[in-house]
């Protein structure tokens, strides 16, 4: 078994298709694809898929296969990664990730904590959705990110803000007329909900709905701000966001507060316990001059 016969695998898997993993993830042909999968049931002694005219399910054992193998990639791309510093001189690397749009809040403190350091480490920045950068984090490519407390990661976290959630709306809305938005004002808009691939703010949003009585009916999944707004503009929708959207809103979008008590999302920092830079060590010794 070799580790492309996870990673086609893990593809497959993902995309519920051989024909889409094969040309958009791994770019290869889809026959040739069909014959690795082959190859590694045969190898395994089970059938990992089961095949239909609507595309491939993974089967029990399939099913039972897929954390080992999403497991064995992750261990495999942080061994290298951990082999890349070594090799690397002697002037370590600190590797910072935000959640998109939250850099502008978070980086200059974080630059704070590390003043004193800055002369003898190089920073890197970069910014992505909550669950890539938990994934970067667990597969050691990143030393520490400002996140969502994504579960199914073997991260540590620690809360740096609870953030409000606000009503996203088109600039001539005619809710734009209320100073706050109660929860029964969704009944009947358009709604644009977090996607699941933004599931502790989908969660969040749920609940809050649930708890009241709201019932929406939600036709568009966004997983990042941009697409938000984009869509709030565009259908002329509603949609709940965490308030540093304020940030970056478009003369075509505007927020509102919501009335009443308001649901939070927590943005953590989150790290890896087995990381064991001494650069991270020093700024979680110093994480509480994040808050001010």
């Amino acid at each position: 078994m070799e580790l492309r016969h996870l990673r086609y695998f893990v593809a497959v898997a993902e995309t519920g298709s051989l024909t889409v993993a094969a040309e958009r993830r791994l770019h290869t042909s889809q026959p040739s694809l069909s014959r690795q999968i082959r190859d590694l049931e045969d190898e395994v002694g089970a059938e990992l898929f089961s095949r239909s005219a609507r595309g491939v399910e993974l089967t029990a054992a399939g099913k039972a296969f897929l954390d080992h193998a999403r497991l064995a990639l992750t261990q495999v791309d942080a061994a290298t990664e951990a082999a890349r510093r070594a090799a690397r001189p002697a002037k370590p690397v600190f590797a910072l990730g935000f959640l998109t749009g939250q850099e502008m809040t978070w980086l200059p403190r974080a630059m704070q904590v590390l003043r004193d350091e800055l002369p003898n480490i190089d920073v890197t920045v970069s910014s992505h959705y909550s669950p890539d950068l938990a994934d970067s984090l667990a597969r050691g490519k990143l030393d520490l990110a400002f996140l969502r407390a994504e579960p199914g990661f073997d991260l540590d976290y620690r809360v740096v803000s609870r953030e409000k959630l606000v009503v996203l709306m088109p600039s001539d809305h005619r809710l734009t007329q209320r100073t706050s938005i109660r929860p029964e004002d969704f009944a009947g808009e358009t709604f644009i909900m977090a996607s699941n691939k933004a599931r502790v703010l989908h969660e969040v949003i749920e609940q809050y709905l649930r708890e009241h009585g709201v019932s929406v009916t939600s036709t568009h999944g966004v997983d990042n701000l941009a697409m938000a707004m984009s869509l709030v503009a565009s259908t002329r929708g509603l949609a709940l966001m965490p308030e540093y959207a304020n940030n970056l809103l478009p003369w075509s979008v505007v927020s509102r507060p919501l009335e009443g008590d308001t649901p939070t999302v927590d943005l953590v920092v989150g790290y890896s316990r087995a990381n064991t830079s001494p650069v991270l060590k020093l700024f979680l010794s110093k994480a509480e001059e994040l808050v001010f």
